[in-house]
């Protein structure tokens, strides 16, 4: 690829020679968003730039929000790595990827501007209209690879987007006199809490114990929909927030 024009008319071209071709077969139905855990957008940039690297987005959002795009939308990016959603692996070959510049966890999660966050809406809206990608198809790094990611983080304003119409965030469901479910637990409360974990997207096995492959999922999902308090343990509200979710994806 020697150059391309963008898909995106407000970016800027930067060409990375990280990506490949899509996946035979393989539908375009997701958008995951990262942070690039690097002290600057420069450095962020060259590294997705950098053959050495091995990883590349199709786009960046600086901190100014400015966009550039470095793959094309219709080639395979080397962004999500391993990691499954709805049972399928090969996350790369399904799914645009977006860079978002900020430390994160290794720079104490800073805040995200208010001008890239409106970079990256305006940027999201267009990818969703043009390849109808749909809101709950809009994932975090972190939904699709649990344990081995936690981007874009806590600090990250997944409500913002949803008001923008870009992701979902559901009203929470009615779980009143719900135990809270934890690691150690059996029987037939967390299998129910696995199945329902699963029918979302979520990669956990489904056998009635919640072990610490479940409570890293259950991190996972917090850490997009119940960001105040990411613990593992799904109490009321988690529960309530999962079934309002699958309330709002039914059908």
């Amino acid at each position: 690829m020697t150059g391309f024009g963008a898909d995106f008319a407000g970016a800027e071209v930067r060409v990375s020679p990280n990506f490949g071709p899509r996946g035979e077969g393989a539908g375009l139905e997701l958008l995951i968003l990262h942070y690039t855990g690097m002290e600057t957008g420069e450095a962020a940039e060259a590294w997705l730039c950098d053959p050495a690297s091995g990883v590349s987005s199709h786009y960046l959002v600086h901190e100014d929000g400015r966009v550039v795009q470095m793959v094309r939308e219709s080639d395979r990016a080397w962004h999500a790595g391993a990691g499954s959603w709805k049972g399928e692996g090969d996350v790369n070959s399904r799914s645009i990827g977006i860079e978002i510049v900020n430390g994160g966890h290794a720079y104490g999660l800073p805040d995200f501007p208010d001008v890239q966050i409106m970079a990256v809406i305006g940027l999201c809206r267009d990818i969703c209209q043009r390849r109808a990608i749909r809101p709950e198809g809009v994932l975090a790094h972190s939904d699709i690879a649990p344990g081995r990611k936690v981007d874009p983080g806590e600090m990250f304003p997944w409500e913002r987007l949803a008001e923008a119409g870009v992701g979902l965030i559901a009203a929470p469901k009615p779980c009143e006199g719900a135990e809270p479910c934890r690691e150690g637990a059996e029987g037939p409360a967390v299998e129910r809490l696995q199945s329902m974990l699963a029918l979302h997207g979520y990669g956990v096995e489904i056998d009635g114990r919640f072990d610490a492959r479940t409570r890293i999922v259950v991190e996972a999902f917090q850490r997009h929909f119940r960001r105040s308090r990411v613990d593992g343990v799904a109490d009321a509200e988690t529960l309530g927030l999962l079934g309002g979710l699958l309330a709002a994806t039914a059908g």
